[in-house]
C-alpha cells in the first residue's frame, strides 16, 4: 500500500516528538509553579476563614459578657435610687 502526499505530510517525525517533548516540559515546569502558587493563595485564604471565625468567637464571647455586666449596673442603679 502507497501512501498519498497527504498522507506522508501527516507521518510525524523523530525530531518533532523531541520538539514536542522539549515544550512539554517546559509547560510541566510552568504548570508546577502555577500549582505551587495557586496552593499557597488556597492556604492563606484558609487560614483568613479560620481566623475570622475565631475573632467572631471572641466578639460574640464579648458582647455577651458586656449584656450580662451592663444588665447587673442596670439592676444595681435601680437599688441605689430606690
Amino acid at each position: 500500500m502507497t501512501l498519498t502526499p497527504e498522507q506522508f505530510n501527516k507521518l510525524v517525525l523523530k525530531e518533532d516528538v523531541k520538539n514536542f517533548e522539549e515544550k512539554l516540559e517546559k509547560i510541566e515546569g510552568k504548570l508546577d509553579i502555577l500549582i505551587n502558587l495557586i496552593d499557597s493563595i488556597v492556604k492563606k485564604h484558609k487560614d483568613f476563614e479560620i481566623e475570622m471565625t475565631a475573632n467572631q468567637g471572641a466578639h460574640n464571647r464579648f458582647e455577651e459578657n458586656f449584656t450580662k455586666t451592663h444588665k447587673r449596673v442596670k439592676i444595681l442603679e435601680e437599688k441605689t435610687r430606690v
